[in-house]
């Protein structure tokens, strides 16, 4: 009996002894930790990219150099030469918000909604206020990115470190991921499985398509002209990963300057690129996501709102994966045949 005691003794202290050490690795990498996961993010989406390029370089380390520096070149040369025309464009459009008159077209199109002044004048306050507070807040962020640039690098080094570790030992760290865990074979094999299908369905199904959304639209604002058109597209490239709304947030606010400026020209454009835009999801989200596992939209919604605000704008990927891979756990759980109805095949849906 004494020697149970103390075998459970020397287990609780182990336990207590790692739960303390991984607090105190989570409060040391806390600055970090976005970086990291975003590491891991970009690691997940090339590596198909890797494991295509490995038939031919046949060395890991060789292979996964050259894609962390291919993604160098591609993503901090554009950042490199197009902040500065962001952050000029952001200015630009935050004074032209100022000026901005919505409420003479809303008389226009609503008469008898806007007889009364005094409420006109009511609504293009609160209008204008919104409009300004919006612009600000974007324009905000762009500053911050000079301010604060030697932080923004340090973490930039942790995503592509982590992204090319990850990248090279992605089979290694899975094995060792399924040596700690606590489910049997077939439950394993099961949660990895779901796992594997939810991460696809919400990178690739979200973010991938909300990017060639937003580039779509952004096309129509360069063909037809719109004012500070690089600045647009980044905002809907961004707001294209959005489910419902998505790229409508801003090329349906295009369309109603461009009719303000009376260029109904250009606004019957940007109106056609921005339907395609909106549009397209339906046609290449089947194509993109080749997993059968797929999360409810009003899960992807929550999870996108609640990371947001928890973790800042990687929320937006963050967030519904860390609801599904809970949901996960809960139908593992649950030891039902079907999957429920947050955590879906397509052929049920």
């Amino acid at each position: 009996m004494g020697r149970l005691d103390d075998e459970y003794v020397r287990k609780g202290a182990i336990l207590i002894l790692l739960m303390l050490l991984i607090v105190i690795s989570l409060i040391m990498i806390k600055p970090f930790l976005l970086s990291i996961i975003g590491g891991m993010i970009l690691a997940f989406l090339f590596a198909p990219i890797f494991n295509f390029c490995l038939k031919f370089f046949k060395n890991k380390t060789l292979t996964a150099s050259l894609i962390t520096l291919f993604l160098i070149v591609i993503i901090i040369l554009p950042l490199w030469f197009l902040t500065p025309i962001f952050i000029k464009q952001s200015f630009k459009i935050y004074q032209a918000s100022q000026d901005l008159d919505i409420v003479t077209p809303l008389k226009a199109i609503f008469p008898s909604f806007f007889e009364s002044e005094a409420f006109s004048n009511d609504v293009g306050k609160v209008i204008k206020a919104f409009i300004s507070k919006s612009t600000g807040s974007i324009t905000d962020s762009f500053t911050q990115i000079i301010l604060n640039f030697p932080i923004i690098l340090l973490n930039i080094f942790v995503v592509f470190f982590t992204f090319f570790f990850v990248l090279r030992d992605k089979d290694d760290i899975l094995d060792y991921v399924k040596s700690l865990s606590p489910f049997n074979k077939e439950t394993e094999s099961k949660l990895f499985e779901y796992t594997k299908g939810i991460t696809s369905s919400v990178i690739y199904g979200l973010i991938v398509v909300g990017v060639l959304q937003g580039l779509i639209a952004g096309v129509g604002f360069f063909i037809f002209g719109v004012p500070n058109a690089l600045y647009l597209t980044f905002i809907t490239v961004i707001v294209g990963i959005l489910p419902i709304l998505g790229p409508m947030l801003v090329w349906v606010p295009v369309v109603i300057y461009l009719i303000v400026e009376q260029n109904n020209t250009a606004a019957l454009g940007v109106l056609i690129f921005g339907i395609i835009s909106s549009s397209i999801e339906h046609v290449i989200r089947p194509m993109i996501v080749s997993r059968k596992i797929r999360i409810n939209t009003s899960i992807v919604m929550v999870g996108m709102i609640g990371g947001f605000l928890f973790f800042g704008l990687l929320g937006f990927i963050i967030g519904p994966l860390i609801l599904a891979y809970l949901l996960i756990i809960l139908e593992i759980y649950r030891k039902k045949e079907s999957p429920g109805i947050f955590i879906q095949d397509h052929d049920e849906a």
